[in-house]
């Protein structure tokens, strides 16, 4: 696949593949972050995946013989790029992720069902027969950039962002879903909440999603959100 590579500062290098989101481009990506994690270059200090792009940041003291070190970054992905040939064809793993649809924990459910002439049951039905894949983790602390939303659902982000959406809520803007892992400000629409939480600050690992993740959603009751919750049903 081909690719440019540019300078991003003076210790990080943005590598594009693509001027289009597509499959092929997320599992090339993900080849890719799987050559670095199993090579663990010196020079590696991080990686960064998203839609069509690689950002990488290295350590220039690992340059510090070189003239160019933007150019011996480049020579050393070249190098990469060839290996990660050799990487089996990638498969995140399946996770399953419960959501309460609609009423206080989906407030714009209905507002899509109309947009699109449905009911709010096919709405549900089309959101939770999408088969998802997480492009990359941004925007506030774990939040999933989830592609794969069924066309029919696809809508516009609301005119006037709420201050406040709550942790965990399920929304929708455009082709893309995604999840608020923490309360924050938001123009997503919002059709559901999962009672599962994403952002894990204490954990070694601090983000429940991961890029390459494969993603389902199953529609739950109020009861069983409760008591995934540890909240009291009575």
């Amino acid at each position: 696949m081909d690719y440019t590579i540019q300078p991003l500062g003076d210790q990080a290098v943005i590598v594009e593949f693509s001027n289009k989101i597509s499959l092929n481009t997320h599992e090339h990506i993900q080849r890719i972050t799987a050559c670095l994690d199993r090579e663990a270059p010196s020079w590696l200090i991080e990686y960064i995946p998203a839609y069509t792009t690689l950002t990488i940041f290295y350590s220039i003291i690992e340059f510090s013989g070189s003239s160019s070190p933007f150019q011996s970054v480049c020579e050393e992905f070249n190098k990469l790029l060839q290996n990660s040939q050799d990487e089996d064809n990638f498969t995140g793993r399946l996770v399953k992720i419960p959501v309460l649809y609609g009423g206080k924990y989906g407030p714009d459910l209905a507002h899509i069902a109309t947009y699109h002439d449905l009911s709010e049951e096919e709405v549900i039905s089309l959101h939770t027969g999408g088969d998802y894949i997480i492009h990359m983790i941004g925007f506030s602390p774990g939040f999933p950039f989830i592609g794969g939303l069924p066309e029919k659902i696809a809508t516009p982000r609301k005119l006037t962002p709420r201050l406040s959406i709550p942790e965990r809520s399920v929304g929708i803007a455009g082709k893309q879903t995604g999840i608020y892992p923490i309360e924050t400000p938001g123009g997503w629409q919002i059709i559901g909440r999962t009672p599962v939480d994403l952002f894990l600050p204490n954990e070694e690992i601090p983000t429940l999603l991961q890029p390459g993740d494969q993603l389902q959603f199953y529609s739950i009751s109020e009861e069983e959100y409760r008591h995934l919750r540890g909240e009291s049903t009575c």
